[in-house]
């Protein structure tokens, strides 16, 4: 009989102990109205208490460079950036400037079979570096998955899908280049960092 209590106490006890787990889990998580809070002031905010635009946000207003492409399909280059890891990453909007939906073409993945069997993306994309004269391919990791937005399929009217793509970085004295991207025009643009 004093095994089934002790039994019974250690299940209770399990039982007991996974509650109060889960409920502080909960409150570490959850929202108590306390002072903790507070928004806490950006990085951005001026010392006036006015805020001021990110960078992101000022650059949307004036893209890098535009690429058109087909059926009113627009590429807009919002910022090219150079890290210290020998990279640089394009970031833009693919937009639908046309008023019926529209499927992204199968070229923008470009040609490589290693590529292509990770589905529809940007990985045909390039930076040409006319100076060096370099062509750089959007990177890859090491299962072939190019770097890049992937599972782009079609995009309604009017609607905007924020993208990426990246590339080895070229020479840190080479800051203008072209971006191509197969049935797209191509743009120049300025590589920042």
């Amino acid at each position: 009989m004093s095994i089934r209590i002790t039994a019974n106490a250690r299940r209770r006890m399990v039982a007991l102990t996974a509650v109060a787990g889960l409920a502080l889990g909960m409150a570490g998580c959850g929202g108590g109205g306390g002072d903790d809070e507070k928004p806490k002031p950006s990085a951005s905010a001026s010392g006036d208490g006015g805020s001021q635009p990110s960078a992101q946000e000022g650059q949307e207003e004036t893209p890098l460079a535009e690429l058109k492409g087909t059926d009113g399909l627009l590429l807009q280059i919002i910022s090219a950036a150079r890290d210290s890891g020998g990279f640089v990453t394009v970031s833009g909007n693919l937009k639908n400037d046309g008023a019926e939906a529209v499927a992204i073409p199968a070229q923008t993945s470009g040609d490589e079979t290693e590529v292509i069997k990770h589905g529809q993306s940007l990985g045909g994309a390039t930076l040409v570096d006319s100076k060096g004269k370099k062509r750089y391919y959007v990177l890859r990791d090491t299962d072939g998955r190019p770097l890049t937005t992937t599972g782009l399929t079609t995009l309604n009217a009017g609607q905007t899908l924020p993208v990426f793509m990246q590339f080895p970085a070229p020479p840190a004295d080479t800051t203008d280049v072209s971006i191509q991207l197969p049935t797209f025009s191509s743009g120049t643009i300025k590589i920042s960092g």
